[in-house]
């Protein structure tokens, strides 16, 4: 799936939090910030490659162990690898950024900084580094690594 850094997120009209240590429960909700796009990549696309700051991967990294964001049945496998060779993803990371603004990236994209160069926007890199981690691991359901979650959502318990 490819989409243009920056432009309006449409893939979903929901967002959805999965609880990372159940694995079952969950809860979603439409937006009401707006999402913008940032590292969806595919084959034959172009897209800005260039160095990142030091710790940036890392803390990426990082952020996609905490939060578990639409994640799917199925996964997709990186194909800017050769066949086979690539990581697989099946979810998204949701980094807030201005007020009112929330990027959302696929879960393949530390995979696409670290092994095929790409440089993310540097709105989206300085919100990465802006994000508490410590804060965000600290949460426990129902509460979500994400601040923006309104008060009244569906949630699914067992």
């Amino acid at each position: 799936m490819f989409f243009v850094d920056l432009t309006a997120y449409e893939y979903q009209a929901e967002d959805s939090f999965t609880d990372r240590e159940s694995g079952f429960y969950a809860l979603w909700y439409r937006p009401a910030y707006a999402r913008l796009n940032v590292g969806w990549l595919a084959a034959g696309r172009p897209y800005p490659p260039g160095p990142v700051p030091a710790g940036f991967v890392e803390k990426l990294d990082l952020l996609l162990g905490i939060q578990w964001m639409n994640q799917c049945l199925g996964k997709h496998e990186c194909d800017l690898c050769p066949p086979g060779e690539g990581p697989e993803g099946n979810g998204e990371l949701r980094i807030p950024g201005a007020p009112g603004v929330a990027y959302a990236a696929p879960s393949l994209v530390t995979h696409y900084v670290a092994a095929h160069g790409y440089r993310p926007p540097g709105a989206f890199v300085d919100a990465v580094f802006a994000v508490d981690a410590e804060e965000w691991a600290g949460k426990r359901w129902p509460d979500v690594p994400f601040p923006w979650v309104p008060s009244q959502v569906e949630r699914l318990l067992e």
